[in-house]
């Protein structure tokens, strides 16, 4: 947005994906933030009626596009297409990255192409996961905020997996890697910090993971130097690797051993009171108003 000055924002939250409910409260907090900034805003709720938002939107002209939407449509691509057509600059990544950061399958291919150590497994049918040795791990290959993610531990969570698995349809199957959760946010190619969830009960489930006290971030995460250091490196290559901008986060395993496995890239992650990257930014001195200010200055289209 270099040589052009920013005077209105409009925030889009909300959206169509099983996320409605998480990007409406990053959408709040966005907002907020983006008025106390002294930007004129505008939110957007984006819903079903394309014309109807997409009219909400042009008519107010916003200079930027806050995207605070998570989950298909918000996070895979489609509404950067759009906002591109309209030429509208937007925060976070563009349509590539997007896409494929949206699909787990792909991404954990580039992954394991690019070095990075993967759990074992892959989009797998109903009657390959009912063959595979526990424990396992199985989500949708494009769903976020740990929507329909189950841990198989017994041979009873299989049959109820299987009695709610997709008709025709694949899913990603992985193997379990028993150990710690964590998570390294990178902002414009560089990685903000590392931050370890310590899930009081139970795992991190979509329940917990937006439940106000259910989980503590230790910040900066208690692992070696070295562990440090591949897990930073992991998240900067896979930021760089799919060309993603702005701010992103990826998520990983910790396995007993010690050994780092990369489990995902989340090209618009959340912006709520209970999100990581923010708490992440404050390792660099940036509050939460500072990281919206420096997404919205690097807002762009492709």
């Amino acid at each position: 947005m270099s040589g052009q000055t920013i005077k209105k924002v409009a925030v889009l939250m909300g959206g169509i994906s099983s996320e409605r409910e998480i990007s409406l409260a990053s959408g709040h907090g966005v907002m907020e933030a983006v008025q106390k900034l002294g930007y004129q805003a505008k939110a957007i709720d984006v819903n079903d009626n394309l014309a109807q938002w997409i009219k909400k939107l042009t008519d107010f002209g916003p200079n930027v596009v806050f995207n605070a939407l998570h989950g298909k449509f918000g996070e895979d691509g489609s509404v950067q297409g759009i906002l591109n057509a309209l030429k509208i600059p937007y925060t976070h990544s563009g349509v590539e990255a997007s896409s494929i950061g949206m699909d787990k399958e792909m991404t954990r291919k580039l992954a394991a192409q690019a070095g990075i150590l993967v759990a074992k497994g892959g989009l797998k049918t109903s009657q390959e996961f009912a063959k595979m040795v526990l424990p396992l791990v199985v989500k949708p290959n494009n769903e976020g905020s740990s929507c329909g993610v189950q841990i198989i531990q017994t041979e009873d969570d299989r049959k109820k997996a299987l009695l709610g698995w997709p008709k025709n349809q694949k899913l990603l199957v992985e193997k379990y890697i028993a150990g710690r959760e964590l998570s390294v946010a990178v902002l414009d190619g560089k990685a903000l910090g590392s931050l370890e969830l310590k899930v009081k009960k139970g795992w991190y489930d979509y329940k917990n993971k937006y439940a106000a006290g259910a989980v503590d971030h230790l910040i900066p995460a208690p692992v070696t130097r070295i562990q440090k250091q591949k897990l930073c490196k992991y998240a900067e290559k896979m930021h760089n690797l799919l060309g993603c901008r702005g701010v992103t986060r990826s998520d990983f395993r910790l396995s007993k051993s010690g050994q780092v496995y990369f489990l995902e890239i989340n090209t618009n992650p959340g912006m709520t009171p209970t999100s990581l990257v923010p708490d992440m930014a404050k390792l660099q001195h940036l509050s939460y108003e500072d990281l919206v200010e420096h997404l919205i200055q690097g807002a762009q289209c492709d």
